[in-house]
């Protein structure tokens, strides 16, 4: 295959990548590590193999703290179970059921507040506490994801232009 066909599907790779970090119906980061890969070894690139193993590394992390991130956030907002299950519910049934790109995000949004509720009826507040914790871990989780795909993409496109 040709070394400029290989390039430009790595790119898409990375770029679908960068998207996938925070919509749920890509992969993230794993099209991204599999761009970076094509392009080291469907290349003759002379990209450093520390950089496949720090992107991997971190691929692994960002899988790990995406579930773990939301669940610290949402307890320390005042949150329980019922608000990460409704959380994993909602965003199932947002991606399903609300037609629009984001609705993933609006599932999650109502089913922590609905689980909490399920929870107790009487907290409205606690509820709104463990909403926003959910925000904020989603916040941090995709922003960890979102840094690393673009990296992923700066080091490929550096070492293309020979910069790197």
């Amino acid at each position: 295959m040709d070394t400029t066909l290989i390039n430009i599907l790595c790119l898409i790779l990375l770029f679908l990548g960068i998207l996938g970090t925070f919509l749920p119906v890509l992969p993230g980061l794993l099209l991204s590590l599999c761009g970076l890969l094509i392009y080291k070894f469907g290349t003759d690139a002379d990209l450093s193999m520390v950089y496949i193993w720090i992107f991997g590394f971190l691929t692994v992390l960002s899988a790990v703290l995406n579930y773990v991130i939301p669940a610290k956030t949402n307890k320390k907002y005042g949150g329980t179970r019922w608000g990460s299950i409704g959380s994993v519910i909602g965003t199932i049934l947002g991606m399903i059921f609300i037609p629009i790109p984001l609705g993933f995000l609006i599932g999650m949004f109502l089913g922590v507040f609905v689980g909490e509720l399920l929870h107790d009826s009487k907290d409205t507040k606690k509820a709104f506490n463990s909403t926003k914790g959910a925000l904020i871990g989603f916040i941090y989780g995709t922003g960890f994801s979102l840094v690393v795909g673009v990296a992923m993409f700066l080091v490929v496109v550096l070492n293309m232009t020979h910069i790197l």
